[in-house]
This record gives structure tokens, sequence and C-alpha cells, in this order.
């Protein structure tokens, strides 16, 4: 499935060549020209990164990046700045920025720190092949799960489900990111009814009162959270 990346800047001829750079290695691209702006497209398209410029209207890239990481979303964020003091690299990074490039930047330069942080986030993936929490033991390479030590029959689907909880442990996931995650975003036939109805099955296996849950919480109106 084709990585998506969110583009919000406001100079137009910059915001051409990243798109048009960007779709001929296969991104599917989303734009935005001001920071409020681009914040309401990550909740809508939910990028699997963003290139954010600082300087932008409305809302500049520094607040948009703190924003992001203070609602809990952790998409990996490239900021780009005609500044190249080391302070402002700095404050960027402790917001929360993955990467920083300062402009005037070289197209080649930039595709190689997105496809470098995709290996990351790919390369963390891999890695994540067991859990623990509670009196719960999850093995997602073997699809083998045990609670106080007696194996608990999860199906496939369930336990991609929980490591989904898990990668975003303590974060909202609304029943559209696991339609989307789970079933794929070209999916039709599944409908959030069914998010629901496999959320309670994992919740009479995994937890000692499904009534009163402990590590998966209802968030009213919106989905779910996992809490350890």
């Amino acid at each position: 499935m084709a990585k998506k990346i969110l583009i919000i800047e406001d100079e137009p001829g910059i915001l051409l060549s990243l798109r048009d750079e960007l779709e001929s290695e296969g991104y599917i691209v989303y734009e935005a020209g001001d920071g409020e702006k681009g914040l309401a497209l990550t909740k809508q398209h939910k990028p699997d990164l963003i290139i954010l410029d600082i300087m932008l209207p409305v809302l500049d890239g520094y607040e948009v990046c703190k924003r992001l990481r203070m609602a809990g979303d952790t998409t990996p964020v490239v900021m780009l700045t005609v500044k190249d003091k080391e302070i402002d690299k700095v404050l960027g990074l402790e917001l929360g920025a993955d990467d920083y490039v300062t402009k005037p930047f070289s197209l080649r330069e930039l595709m190689a720190r997105v496809k470098a942080i995709f290996r990351r986030t790919e390369e963390r993936a891999k890695d994540f092949s067991t859990y623990k929490f509670g009196q719960i033991e999850l093995d997602f390479r073997k699809f083998e799960a045990k609670k106080k030590g007696k194996k608990l029959e999860l199906t496939p689907l369930e336990f991609q489900m929980l490591k989904l909880f898990v990668q975003k442990k303590e974060q909202v996931i609304s029943r559209d990111d696991f339609l989307d995650k789970i079933w794929g975003e070209e999916n039709t036939y599944v409908s959030l009814r069914t998010v629901d109805s496999h959320v309670a099955n994992i919740r009479k296996k995994i937890e000692d009162n499904p009534s009163h849950p402990k590590h998966i919480i209802s968030i009213r109106g919106v989905g779910y959270k996992f809490i350890d």
C-alpha cells in the first residue's frame, strides 16, 4: 500500500516541486497552505509522514508540531525552514520533529530523508514481536497468547488489533483507524459495528471483567484506548 505524505507549505513553487517529486516516487500526496488546514488534513487523511514548513500563515510549523504531539499523534515530521540558526533546529526537534531540512534544499536530499524515516519506522515495526501487560503475554510472531500462564485462543485478526492497540498505547484509536489499518483503506464491506464486535470479543478473552475493562477503554463517540 502506497505511503501517504502531507505537505504543509505556503510557497506554491516549493509545494509544486515537492508534490511532483513525491508522486513520481509513488507516494500519495496531500497538501495544505497553512497550519490550521494542515492539522485538519492530518486528522482527515492520517498521513504516514508530514513535511512541515515553519514559516506558515495562521499557525506556524512549531505550533502545528506542538499540537500534534500534545494530541498523541506520533506521525513522523520533517521540518522545512529558511532559518539556519542552531536554536531554531533544536526548538523544532524538542517539539517532536523527526528531522530538519534548511532551505534551499535539494529534492534528492529531502527524498533521502523521507526514505530513511520510513526505513526506521518499518524496522521498529518488525522488531516489535512480543509484549506483556498485567497477566497477559502476547507473541505476535507466533500468534500465541497466554493469560495467567494458560493459553488464550485469539484469532489472527484479534492479534492484529491487539498489536495496533499496543503500538498506539494510551492513544485514542478511532474505529476508522481500525478499518484503515486492519482491513485496508479500500475496504467497503466491514462496518464500524464490526470493529466494536471484535473489540468486545478481545475484552472477553483478556479482561478479568469485560463489563468494566481496565485495559481496553471506550472513548465515547470516538473509539478506544489501550492502557497496559
